[in-house]
C-alpha cells in the first residue's frame, strides 16, 4: 500500500491543486468574524460574520491589493489574537501575495496538468518563515480549542482550512509532494466532519466538493490506490456542492464560483464558465485575473475575435492605469495566441512585442513572449528578427523551458 500511496500522490495532486490558480481557491477563504466562544450553531456563524474591516480586508484582497489586505487582516488578528479565524485570514493573504510574486498564479497554467512540474521564481525566505509562524500559530488555537471541545465546529472548520492552506504551500513553494497530499486529506476529513455536526455549513463544501470532483476525475487505477486510504469521491456530487457554495451567502462564495468556473472549464462547459467570471470581473474591477480568464475561455471555445477583443481592452485598461502595478501584460500572451490562431502571424507578433512596453514586466511572461514572437517572425520568413528574439529569450534566463525552444529555433526555423 506504501508503493501505491507514493505513486498516486503527484497525479492526485495534479488535480488537487488545480484549485489553488486564484486567490485562495478552495484551499483559502474562512468565515470571516466568527468568535472564539466555540459554539456550533450555523445560525451562530452566520450572524457573526459580516465584520466591516474583514469585508473591506476582503475587497482588497479579491481586488488584488495584497498589501492592504495584509495591513487590514493585521489590524483583525491584534483584536482578536486568540482567534484562529483571524490567523488563517492573514496566512492565505501572505500565502497569495508571495505566489503572485513568485508568477505562481497564471490562470492558462492551471487549465491543464503541466504546472505541476513547473518551478517559478524561489520563495522569500522570510516571507517562508512569517508564513510557517501562521501555521503554527492557527495550529495550536486550533488544537487548544479542540482539547476543551472536541466537537466544536468552528475549531475543526478552522483547522481543515490551516491545514489546506498548508498543503498549498508546501507543495507550490517547497514542492513536497506527499507532506501536501497528507495535508489535502487532513482538510477534507476535517471539512467532512463539519458537515456531519452542522449539515448546513455550506461554507465546509468548498474543500469536500472539489475533493470530490478531483477524486472523480482520476484515472480508475490512480482512484484505486486512493481508496486504500480512505478516499472516494464522484465528479457530479464535486460540482454540486461547489454550485451550493457559489450561489450560497457565505464568505466561500466567491472561492466556490472561482473553483467551479475552473471544473467547468476542465468539463467544456465553457459557457457557465465564462458567466462566473464575468460576474467576478464585474464585482472586483481592479482585479485583471478574472476577465484574463474570461477571455481565455472565449479563445478555447472558439469565439476567438470576441476573444481578441477582450485581450485588447485588459491590455487597453492596464496602460490606462486600472490594475496599478499589477502583471496585467500577459494579457498579451492571450492575445498574441488569439491572432496566432487565425493565421494573422503579423498581428501576433506585434502583440506578444506589447509586452516589453511596460516599465516592469513579468521576467517569465517577457521570455514567453519572446520566444512566441520569434516564432511568429519564423513564419513571416524574418528570420534575422526571429534569431534575435531566440537569442533574447536565452540572454533572459538560459536555463528555462522557453529557452531550451530557443535554442532549438535557433539551430532551425520554427515552423507549424
Amino acid at each position: 500500500m506504501q508503493l501505491s500511496r507514493k505513486l498516486a500522490a503527484p497525479l492526485f495532486l495534479r488535480f488537487i491543486l488545480l484549485a489553488g490558480w486564484f486567490a485562495v481557491s478552495y484551499l483559502s477563504a474562512t468565515a470571516a468574524g466568527i468568535s472564539a466562544s466555540g459554539t456550533n450553531s450555523p445560525a451562530s456563524v452566520s450572524a457573526k460574520r459580516h465584520d466591516p474591516l474583514v469585508d473591506t480586508a476582503f475587497d482588497h484582497f479579491y481586488n488584488m491589493d495584497y498589501d492592504r489586505s495584509i495591513q487590514e487582516f493585521q489590524k483583525v488578528l491584534d483584536r482578536k489574537p486568540d482567534d484562529p479565524t483571524a490567523v488563517n485570514h492573514l496566512l492565505a493573504t501572505t500565502l497569495m501575495r508571495e505566489l503572485y510574486r513568485m508568477g505562481a498564479m497564471n490562470t492558462g497554467e492551471y487549465s491543464n496538468d503541466s504546472f505541476i512540474g513547473q518551478a517559478h521564481r524561489p520563495a522569500d525566505p522570510k516571507i517562508k518563515e512569517r508564513i510557517m509562524e501562521l501555521v503554527g500559530r492557527a495550529e495550536a488555537l486550533e488544537e487548544q480549542r479542540l482539547k476543551t471541545n472536541p466537537n466544536d465546529v468552528d475549531a475543526v472548520y478552522a483547522r481543515g482550512v490551516t491545514r489546506a492552506q498548508f498543503s498549498l504551500y508546501t507543495a507550490l513553494v517547497e514542492r513536497a509532494w506527499l507532506t501536501a497530499l497528507r495535508n489535502a486529506v487532513g482538510a477534507r476529513r476535517d471539512h467532512e466532519r463539519v458537515l456531519e455536526l452542522a449539515p448546513n455549513y455550506v461554507d465546509a463544501k468548498l474543500v469536500v466538493g472539489a475533493h470530490n470532483y478531483v477524486m472523480g476525475s482520476l484515472p480508475w487505477s490512480v482512484k484505486a490506490a486512493v481508496a486504500l486510504v480512505g478516499l472516494s469521491g464522484t465528479k457530479e456530487k464535486g460540482l454540486e456542492y461547489l454550485q451550493q457554495v457559489a450561489n450560497g451567502n457565505g464568505e466561500n462564495s466567491v472561492d466556490g464560483k472561482v473553483v467551479l468556473a475552473l471544473f467547468l472549464r476542465r468539463e467544456h462547459r465553457f459557457d457557465k464558465a465564462r458567466s462566473l467570471m464575468h460576474e467576478l470581473a464585474v464585482r472586483y474591477p481592479r482585479n485583471y485575473l478574472f476577465p484574463l480568464e474570461e477571455a481565455n475561455l472565449l479563445r478555447v471555445s472558439g469565439h476567438s475575435q470576441e476573444a481578441v477583443a477582450a485581450y485588447r481592452a485588459i491590455w487597453q485598461n492596464g496602460r490606462a492605469g486600472k490594475y496599478g502595478s499589477l502583471h496585467y501584460e500577459v494579457c498579451a500572451l492571450g492575445l498574441g495566441e488569439g491572432l496566432r490562431g487565425q493565421k494573422d502571424f503579423g498581428g501576433a507578433a506585434a502583440a506578444y512585442e506589447l509586452v516589453s512596453q511596460v516599465s516592469d514586466p513579468d521576467p517569465e511572461t517577457l521570455q514567453k513572449a519572446n520566444l512566441a514572437a520569434g516564432e511568429m517572425y519564423d513564419l513571416l520568413q524574418k528570420r534575422d528578427l526571429a534569431v534575435k528574439k531566440y537569442e533574447t529569450v536565452l540572454a533572459e534566463n538560459a536555463s528555462s523551458p522557453p529557452a531550451e525552444l530557443a535554442r532549438k529555433h535557433i539551430k532551425e526555423a520554427y515552423r507549424e
